[in-house]
């Protein structure tokens, strides 16, 4: 029983367009209501979040968000572009091969893809499409040179996968990558 009402407040919050947390939350709130009493049912939900938020090497994910954004506005990623240009800016198609250096750098440097497509993207795209490519070219190259950068660490991706599988060193990752 406790299933269905799961399912069935998740997908109807989910239909009115609550968020995807608050619909998982209470609908996990109103299934523990449904099979245990309420103080234990309080409880037991405040233990589950407090305990799902203490985690010290989550706490590195929005961090290396926020210094990508930090780098992105401070000018980081224009010298980044500058310096790939130096490197392989003279071959033909060199601004699509600047792009995925550039991606790759800062993307190695925060940690995040989605900082590194952002803030050479906001650059790239625009000169790209001055010099003649494609806007939709432009876009797949960024796209995926910044998930090439999630292989070097520090990578948000090799902490959460660290963290999910149970076993895996973080340190050893970071070794790999």
């Amino acid at each position: 029983m406790a299933e269905l009402v799961l399912g069935f407040i998740f997908v109807v919050l989910l239909c009115v367009g609550v968020p995807v947390a608050f619909c998982i939350g209470l609908a996990t709130m109103a299934a523990l209501l449904i099979s245990i009493d309420t103080l234990p049912a309080l409880t037991t939900m405040a233990q589950r979040m407090a305990g799902g938020l203490n985690s010290f090497s989550l706490l590195a994910v929005p961090l290396f968000i926020l210094s990508g954004v930090i780098m992105g506005q401070g000018g980081i990623a224009r010298r980044l572009i500058a310096f790939a240009k130096c490197l392989v800016g003279m071959v033909p198609g060199g601004l699509a091969l600047v792009n995925v250096v550039s991606c790759t750098l800062f993307g190695s440097i925060s940690g995040s893809a989605v900082a590194a497509s952002s803030a050479v993207g906001g650059f790239m795209l625009p000169e790209m499409e001055k010099d003649g490519f494609d806007k939709n070219f432009g876009a797949a190259v960024t796209a995926t040179a910044a998930t090439t950068g999630l292989l070097i660490p520090p990578s948000n991706i090799l902490i959460v996968y660290a963290i999910a599988s149970g076993g895996v060193s973080i340190a050893a990752l970071f070794l790999a990558g």
